[in-house]
């Protein structure tokens, strides 16, 4: 796949030209990305193509794919991956339940590169994916994106408790997935997600998960933010069209958090004075994924020394010379190779537990 990009990264907070569409001017703008009008109206341009399950065969071929809807009166769905048996043995496999990212506010578990890396880490770490296609911001603020998480798997539990004998559309994917080894992931806002969704489960707040098990969560270049400015937010030098700049961490928290609420909120900062103190979060074992070249690095680094204080279990893996979803876009030279990296890493955390 060559590389991917997302336009020219320009935000606008100040009221711009009146639209001729009826909406009004346009109040809010990520470039290339999405537009928020005065009225409300929100329009997501198409920078990355949304393909459907049975893409690319599905590449790297050895896996299947298909779409389920998780959540009737949300409209939430979900793309479920699985390897083939012949590629990987007749064993039940780890679920992988992603969440993509996009800041809270565009992305899709249909887009190209997203379908594109979840086969891969469906065939090269051996699992099964479930890629949850969650509510967006700002029509559904947070935490809805953490609600629909917890949908997903109270839907999984569901399949979990499914009798294996039963013959429906999905017996496929149960037939593959081994329900007591599960790991959330994502990245981005979708490894905010995943790491949120970790602690309302630790929480109790869907009661009992067996027959399901939680054994990780992998962080993947996780999107959090702060008032006080990191080293690397104020000083790292970001390519024309990084898929993120701080100009556009700060709209995407301005258009995702509630209204009015600061990059100091729980949601944005999980290390802030308001948050609940990291020693009372039950987690599991995290892998944390940090680019080197990412304007988050630091932020990343500093949450996984706040977590070991604070006794939490935490590997963490630093890709050279790329910046932040390089996985995904490819939009540094050393994607590729890294990206095959993150991959080793992945199944090796997946397979020690």
């Amino acid at each position: 796949m060559g590389a991917l990009h997302v336009g020219e990264p320009r935000v606008s907070f100040q009221q711009m030209q009146v639209a001729k569409n009826g909406h009004g001017s346009v109040v809010e703008e990520i470039h290339g990305l999405i537009r928020v009008y005065k009225d409300g109206h929100v329009e997501r341009l198409p920078a990355i193509p949304d393909v459907p399950s049975t893409w690319g065969g599905t590449a790297p071929g050895c896996v299947v794919a298909r779409d389920v809807v998780v959540d009737c009166a949300t409209g939430v769905w979900a793309r479920l991956y699985a390897p083939t048996t012949s590629s990987v043995g007749g064993g039940r496999l780890p679920v992988v339940v992603y969440f993509h990212g996009g800041g809270f506010c565009v992305g899709s578990a249909a887009w190209s590169c997203y379908h594109e890396f979840l086969a891969q880490l469906a065939a090269r770490a051996g699992c099964a994916v479930m890629s949850v296609n969650y509510r967006l911001a700002p029509e559904n603020r947070l935490p809805a994106a953490f609600d629909d998480g917890l949908a997903a798997v109270r839907w999984l539990r569901h399949q979990a408790a499914a009798s294996r004998a039963a013959s429906d559309d999905l017996s496929w994917w149960r037939a593959r997935s081994s329900f007591d080894r599960v790991f959330l992931m994502g990245d981005s806002a979708g490894a905010n997600i995943a790491f949120h969704v970790a602690a309302r489960l630790g929480q109790g707040q869907l009661g009992a998960l067996s027959p399901l098990a939680v054994k990780g969560a992998i962080l993947v270049q996780p999107f959090f933010g702060g008032v006080a400015r990191t080293a690397s937010e104020k000083t790292m030098p970001q390519p024309p069209r990084s898929a993120l700049t701080l100009p556009i961490s700060d709209c995407y928290w301005h258009l995702a958090l509630p209204a009015g609420a600061s990059r100091d909120h729980p949601w944005c900062n999980p290390l802030s004075r308001a948050s609940p103190r990291l020693e009372t979060l039950p987690l599991p074992p995290l892998l944390v994924c940090i680019s080197e070249m990412d304007i988050l690095r630091d932020r990343n680094l500093e949450l996984c020394r706040a977590m070991r204080k604070a006794g939490k279990s935490v590997e963490q893996a630093m890709y050279c010379g790329v910046g932040h979803a390089f996985q995904v876009l490819h939009n540094y030279h050393l994607s590729q190779p890294r990206t095959q990296e993150m991959l080793v890493h992945i199944r090796a955390f997946v397979s020690a537990r």
